[in-house]
């Protein structure tokens, strides 16, 4: 082989490599990257030396202009797809499958060259929302049809839910708004976020997936009669002060917080029901009444 057609080989090499993508499943958390630790095979002793590695290796792929795709490598989830694989979870193989089938199906971000200590904390939120809008959808399925009309529960109760929301946008009204919808379910609480910036009266600008998950959240409320509610918090030029409003659901709709319930909502502590200080530069007010729309009623 000639010096010429080796260089050639190499180029090639090179331009063929950037057209095939990557990917990787990072343990995002101490308590991930321990468990990971009882595999002999595992590499890495210390979190901290293994996000810089980790992050070091990206950057590299970045640099030859290899796009990567970033995954959550979640240790109890790798251990039963080993099992029902007939694996041996302590072989890196393994890891490396396991880490393009979480990429394939889980949530991931695309690695641009940013620090992953800002891309950690959006991957493991793209990974909670798919959590609960799995965990919601999967009880929407469970409600079958009305008993006295025939009405496909789920379909009513997401119809209901994506008119609360565009109603509740559009009560809100210019500004940037940020909604949690939280609803008490078989097991963990559901929780969904939504961001939506208005202005000068056109419709907010709102991400699909975030508004999708958001209504079938909230759906899953509205269908099993779960509690839950909403919280809003919003940001109104020339202010700089936020405003906070509440609503909670009852008989399959969502009702209006007073001020006071709004404020003893916002600054409990979730955990411990414990008192916590209202918000420097936070306003609280009542929820604004929303209307259930003409020509439905409620389904048992």
């Amino acid at each position: 082989m000639t010096a010429t057609s080796r260089h050639t080989d190499r180029t090639a090499h090179r331009a063929l490599r950037r057209e095939v993508p990557s990917t990787a499943a990072v343990l995002a958390d101490e308590r991930d990257f321990t468990a990971m630790r009882r595999y002999h095979t595992f590499p890495f002793d210390d979190h901290g030396s293994y996000l810089r590695q980790m992050e070091k290796l990206l950057r590299t792929l970045t640099a030859q202009g290899v796009l990567t795709t970033l995954s959550l490598f979640d240790p109890a989830a790798y251990e039963t797809y080993c099992a029902e694989l007939d694996l041996d979870p302590d072989r890196p193989e393994s890891r490396t499958r396991y880490a393009a089938e979480a990429a394939r199906t889980g949530a991931t971000v695309t690695y641009e060259g940013e620090p992953l200590s800002s891309l950690l904390p959006l991957l493991v939120e793209e990974a909670d929302r798919r959590a609960a809008w799995d965990h919601a959808t999967a009880l929407l399925a469970r409600t079958g049809n009305c008993a006295e009309c025939g009405t496909d529960l789920a379909r009513a109760a997401f119809a209901r839910a994506t008119h609360a929301v565009q109603q509740l946008l559009a009560s809100l009204g210019d500004g940037s708004h940020d909604l949690v919808c939280s609803i008490a379910a078989d097991g963990p609480p559901l929780l969904a976020v939504l961001h939506a910036t208005a202005r000068d009266g056109a419709p907010p600008g709102l991400t699909e997936t975030e508004t999708l998950g958001f209504c079938t959240v909230l759906a899953t409320g509205l269908a099993l009669r779960a509690p839950g509610g909403i919280v809003a918090r919003s940001t109104t030029a020339p202010t700089d002060r936020d405003t906070v409003r509440g609503w909670s659901l009852r008989d399959s709709w969502l009702r209006p917080l007073s001020t006071a319930e709004v404020f003893t909502a916002y600054c409990t502590d979730a955990d411990t029901g414990e008192p916590v200080p209202p918000e420097h530069g936070v306003d609280y007010a009542p929820g604004l009444p929303l209307t259930p729309p003409p020509g439905t009623h409620d389904h048992h």
